[in-house]
This record gives C-alpha cells, structure tokens and sequence, in this order.
C-alpha cells in the first residue's frame, strides 16, 4: 500500500490498483450531514479568486453547506473586474460574503487560495503576513509549494496547510455537482494532500473540502507529486499534447493525404475528442486497441510502436523542467512580459474555422474512430501514464493525471468548444503549457514517430507487447467503477 490516513469523520476504504494497494474515501451527498464535524474549528472559509476554480468550488461549498452555521465568502480585489460575476452567483457585500481579499484572508479559518499561479508567486509574502495563526491555507494546485521551494522559501509554521485537487477544471467542477443533485455520486475526483497539521485536523479539513465541492473519489497525494504531475500533465496529454498532435495529424492529411479540410479534422481532432475519448472513457486504452481489426490493428500498432520513444523523450525533458523548477521560473517570467507582449489566442488560423464549421453541422455517428490518430495519442498517453508510474506516481494520480480529466472533463469541453478554444481558456499557466510544448510534440513526433513509419521501418513489437500488458489497463477498470456517474452535461 502507498499511502495510508486517518479520518475522525468519513470512512475509509482500500482499492486495489493492478499490483498496488490505496486508501480512498468515496464521497457522495449522503456524506454532506458530516460535513461541520470534518470542519471542526471553521466557521468562516474566504474562497479567494474568481477564476477557473474559484467559482466552482464556492458555489459547491455553499450549496453543500446549506443549513449549517458555516459561512463562504468570497475575498477579491478592490475593483476587481469578477465582482459581478461573484455578485450575480449570489455572493455580495450586502450579506457579508463578499469582500476584500486580505480582508477576507485575515478572518477565514480556511483559505482556498484560488487565484493564478502567477498571483500567489507575486503575492505569497503579504497573503502570509495576513493569514491567522493557527488557521488553514486550502490550495488547489501544488504550484505555490513548487515555487517557494525553488527560491527557498517555506509556509509559515503556525497554519495548516492542505490541498485539495480537482482533477478537471472549474466548469467541470460546478457542471457535474449540479447534475449530482440529481444523480449522487456525478462530480470530478479530486487528490488531496497534508502538507503541514498544527492541529491533527489537517486531514478531515481536507477531505470535508474535498466532499464538498462533490468529488466522487478522493485519494492522497503529497503536495509535491500533486504539482509535478499537474504542472506536467497539462503540457502532456491534458493539453499540451494533444493541441501538438492534433495540429500534426490535420496537416498531414491534409497535405500528404489528399484529405479535404473538413475530413482531415474530422479524422484528427474530432476522433480524439469524440470516439477516442469516449471509449477509453468507458471502457478502457485496451479496449480502443481492441475495438481495431486487420489492417486497421496494424496501423495503430505500427504507429503507436514509432511515436511512443518520442513521446517519452519529450515528456522527460518536460517533467525534468518542472520538478526542478524551471517551469515554474518561466511561467513567472511570461507573466513579467505581458504588460508588454500580452498573451494572445490561436483560434484564428483555418483548421480551427474548419473546426468551427465542423461542430456547427456535427453527427457524432458519422465521426470516425481512426487507428493511425489513435495510435498516435495513446502512444504519447501511454508514455505519459509509464514516466509517471517510472518517477514514483501512486496509480490513482497517474490514472486520474493522464487519463481520466483527459476523457471525462478536458476532453469533452474541447469536443463541445474545440480544442483551441481550450488553449485560449484555461489557467495562465497551462495555457503557457501548451504553447510552449505544442510545437515540441509536433515537432520530434514528425520528425521520428512519421518518419520511421513512412520509411516503412518494422514495428516495434515489444513496444506493442509492453502495451497490451501494461497494468494500468487493470487499474484504470477499478477507477473506471469510481468514475462519474454521468458522462458531463455541455450546453451553451
């Protein structure tokens, strides 16, 4: 077993994944009632920021909340351009649960810092300076710690510190809690990790948040994996990767295949955020694989055996520069540039208006599940899920990291938006992600994956065995039964 915990409040249980063991809580909204005894102590939590997050998780909190004694307010800055949003989702001065936000932070028993990444890097010291002792600092997002490690620098020793990790983003978040209202247990898992516990209530303060904002599946982490595999992730296959991949593929049937425009992003970016995600989504990598026959068997083989050690490469390079800082540098250092060079979008190019089209007149029925684009994204996934499991990943973060926010949250958005508009809509730093790391898979995976097979070089049968019998096909069955119960609602 990997990791092991201790709750007062929510019981316990052990999954086994492949040849592990893991300690999980199961949520669901018969654990709401439990909720003031896990929040022990609190009476007042400051969600502060209104971004990605912010909105999600507070709306949930409330909601889970109705009844007790416990207050959430919303802590913003003075004149911040989101105080209408806030207001309208009925958080407002006139009820006090609206606010400053050092003035909220002062007064919070919990505070869910939930602003950019780049804001707490630009504003740590003075968000310290006015915590309270003896209170709870809630991150979402393990970048804070990553950052103060590479400068140095550590949290204040008198406050709890706890993470809480959704694995999808915001909308996601809100958009599957709401459909628990009606179907329990639809919600996004989350990770959660004790980073510092003054009080030996670090640990159900955490999974109570996590219960709260309606997370199905809750499993530990540390606050250090949570921000390597996270960071990395989204400049994999969440974001970064499949932004480059699809961009490679588009063209390639394009211009080498004759396709035409409309069919090369049909057989690009609508099979993977259509037919590719929905099966692995359901049913597993393996049983995509095994949903291909004859020559079409061979061309994922083939394909998948050419991109894998080039995905691999490329991931490495990419999670050396996270867990030793220098990502986190760079995205602090495009953020000093933008008063110059803002960050701009990626949606005006003509495969994305294609794409616009596309989704316009879309029957999903007649979208096609293609072997060689499906090679070619679970070989990089599969590089993903192996250099994860290589640098001491539990299985839950690999799953949930490379697989599950890919198909059953960020996925379907892209299917829904496009993927481009998901470039253009996440969080600052992923969105610095994908820009940096696109180009990067596009590029070694044309210049090796492509080549070695247009070169008609033999496939790599061991890279195919290794793959059929990989043991997370075994572990993604068990998170599978823990996975949302709906698939995620979309509409306008």
């Amino acid at each position: 077993m990997q990791a092991t915990f201790q709750s007062n409040v929510f019981e316990t249980q052990i999954i086994k994944l492949s040849d592990t063991e893991e300690m999980i809580v199961k949520g669901g909204r018969e654990l709401f009632p439990l909720l003031p005894k896990a929040l022990d102590g609190i009476t007042q939590i400051g969600v502060i920021g209104w971004g990605s997050q912010g909105p999600a998780q507070a709306q949930n909190f409330r909601d889970s909340l109705e009844g007790t004694d416990i207050k959430v307010k919303i802590g913003l800055r003075e004149n911040s351009s989101s105080i209408p949003a806030a207001e309208a989702a009925g958080f407002t001065r006139a009820d006090n649960t609206l606010g400053e936000m050092y003035e909220v932070i002062r007064e919070s028993d919990l505070v869910m810092l939930l602003i950019s990444d780049a804001a707490q890097a630009e504003n740590y010291e003075k968000i310290f300076d006015n915590i309270k002792e003896g209170a709870t600092l809630g991150l979402s997002h393990g970048f804070l710690l990553g950052y103060l490690k590479s400068i140095g620098e550590s949290f204040p020793a008198n406050i709890n510190v706890i993470g809480v990790c959704p694995k999808g983003m915001g909308p996601s978040v809100r958009r599957l809690y709401e459909q628990g209202k009606e179907i329990n247990g639809a919600g996004i898992n989350s990770s959660f990790a004790v980073q510092q516990d003054i009080n030996g209530k670090a640990t159900d303060y955490a999974l109570g948040w996590a219960v709260a904002i309606g997370a199905p599946y809750i499993f530990m982490t540390t606050l250090d994996h949570e921000y390597r595999s996270d960071i990395f992730g989204e400049r994999g296959i969440l974001l970064g990767a499949v932004h480059g991949i699809v961009e490679l593929l588009y063209r390639r049937y394009v211009m080498e295949k004759g396709m035409s425009e409309e069919d090369a992003f049909k057989h690009s970016v609508e099979s993977v955020t259509g037919p590719i995600s929905k099966t692995i989504s359901h049913d597993g990598i393996l049983a995509l694989y095994e949903k291909f026959t004859g020559s079409d068997k061979e061309t994922f083989e083939r394909i998948y055996s050419h991109c894998y050690d080039p995905a691999f490469e490329m991931l490495l390079e990419m999670y050396d520069e996270v867990s030793t800082g220098n990502e986190i540098r760079s995205v602090i250092m495009a953020g000093q540039r933008f008063s110059r060079y803002p960050m701009g979008k990626i949606d005006g190019t003509r495969m994305w208006k294609v794409g616009e089209q596309i989704r316009a007149t879309r029957v999903e029925e007649d979208i096609p599940l293609d072997p060689f684009t499906a090679g070619m994204y679970c070989a990089t996934m599969m590089a993903q899920i192996d250099l994860l499991v290589e640098k001491g990943h539990c299985l839950s973060e690999v799953c949930n990291e490379s697989v599950i926010e890919a198909v059953d949250s960020l996925n379907p958005y892209m299917h829904f938006k496009g993927v481009a508009f998901m470039v253009d809509n996440c969080s600052t730093t992923a969105r610095l992600g994908s820009r940096k790391w696109a180009p990067r898979f596009e590029y070694i995976l044309h210049q090796i994956g492509l080549v070695a097979y247009d070169n008609d070089e033999p496939t790599n049968t061991k890279r195919v065995e290794e793959f059929k019998n990989n043991k997370i096909h075994d572990a993604i069955i068990t998170c599978a039964t823990l996975r949302p119960s709906v698939d995620i609602s979309l509409s306008e």
